[in-house]
């Protein structure tokens, strides 16, 4: 059977994360929805997504096919129905499509035509960019679960202190000295070539992917991931650094989502909580305008490529867009639109070149290469963003 995840209603709920990449590659727990997937079907997988996209991330059709929004986040029970789907069948969760059964000479999809299976039971999907975070924890969980079932951990050095060392996993060739793991309130992963620097404190749930950094003297709050390449110091709680992103120095981050080639400034804070307690608001694409998230504590939401400087200050609840650039003092507004660059005192158009020229050199430190199909999606953003950008 051939698979293909598709985007799905969910996808401008969940921008600027998915200007730059399609709703299967958001990492949410330890692995991206299409490496989730793809390990519970023991399939490959391609996608439907954006035309701009469309080069990077292809679809592969064949003579057989079964479609799955990538907005939900796959458990044995629903793959088990997905894999038993037959033709002229769909698996719905209420009015939300999850999968269904199509042919290639099959030109129209009218559901009327369907079997239509109503799956009842749990399952994450991911709606708004606040939910990856919020589900973070029972993801890396799920996750931890499926990478190290039946499996043994490498050592760990006595000189580590280890709290329910049966939660710990530590793949080949991390190092690490004098830390404390407590891994009581949930698993703690350590990938592949990860460095534990000393005196780092990391309360689980926590993953770290391969060559992966965390700082002396860090303090890390669960449920936190760090994605490849990616390296992070001072205080962290309830973070997804999606991948290739460096927040190295002092300052405190919590209930965020950092896209991938970010890179936060020494000092740089985020605040996750309104001084009045009230519900924070967050900016929504798809409203085009700030919408309620139902969450008392939400912090920063980062497209990929943006930067901050030193000391920089984000407000409850800020949407950073790609790309952009921010510095200076006072908190800068808490909508940043792609391609920006400036903060508080003002903002003005990031130049499109400029920005090119800056992911070329950061991708390039991370022995990664910048394709023409990535500065052909960065001309789309910078085009379909423009309306935003009213300086």
């Amino acid at each position: 059977m051939n698979y293909i995840l598709f985007d799905g209603s969910s996808r401008a709920g969940l921008l600027p994360l998915t200007y730059t990449k399609p709703v299967a590659e958001l990492r949410i727990g330890i692995l991206t929805i299409r490496e989730k997937w793809e390990k519970y079907l023991n399939f490959t997988t391609t996608t439907i997504t954006e035309d701009y996209l469309s080069e990077k991330f292809p679809m592969v059709e064949m003579e057989e096919n079964i479609l799955i929004n990538a907005s939900f986040i796959p458990n044995q029970s629903l793959v088990s129905v997905i894999k038993d789907l037959k033709k002229n069948e769909a698996v719905f969760k209420g009015e939300e499509i999850i999968a269904f059964y199509t042919t290639e000479d099959q030109e129209e999809i009218d559901f009327n035509d369907y079997k239509i299976i109503e799956f009842n039971k749990e399952i994450i999907q991911l709606k708004n960019t606040w939910d990856i975070f919020r589900f973070n924890g029972e993801a890396l969980e799920a996750d931890f679960k499926m990478i190290t079932e039946g499996r043994t951990s490498a050592p760990i050095p006595d000189s580590v202190h280890c709290i329910h060392k049966e939660n710990i996993f530590l793949e080949e060739n991390v190092e690490i000295e004098i830390g404390v793991l407590n891994a009581s309130k949930g698993p703690i992963y350590l990938g592949k070539d990860t460095q534990i620097m000393e005196g780092s404190m990391i309360r689980g749930p926590f993953a770290i992917l391969e060559y992966g950094v965390v700082k002396m003297g860090s303090k890390v709050y669960g449920p936190t991931t760090v994605g490849p390449k990616s390296k992070i110091g001072g205080e962290v709680n309830n973070v997804i650094m999606s991948g290739y992103c460096s927040k190295g120095h002092e300052g405190y981050l919590g209930n965020a989502v950092i896209g991938e080639w970010c890179n936060l400034g020494a000092d740089t804070n985020n605040s996750n909580l309104k001084n009045t307690y009230a519900e924070v608001k967050l900016w929504n694409y798809e409203k085009e305008g700030f919408v309620k998230t139902g969450l008392q504590f939400c912090g920063l939401v980062m497209g990929d490529h943006s930067k901050s400087a030193i000391n920089t200050m984000f407000n409850t609840g800020t949407v950073v867009g790609v790309s952009s650039n921010i510095y200076g003092s006072n908190f800068p507004r808490n909508f940043i639109p792609s391609f920006s660059w400036g903060g508080a005192a003002g903002f003005s158009t990031y130049q499109l070149n400029k920005a090119k020229d800056t992911a070329e050199r950061v991708i390039h430190r991370k022995n990664e290469d910048f394709t023409e199909a990535d500065k052909q999606i960065m001309d789309h953003i910078f085009e379909i963003t423009k309306k935003y950008r009213n300086f």
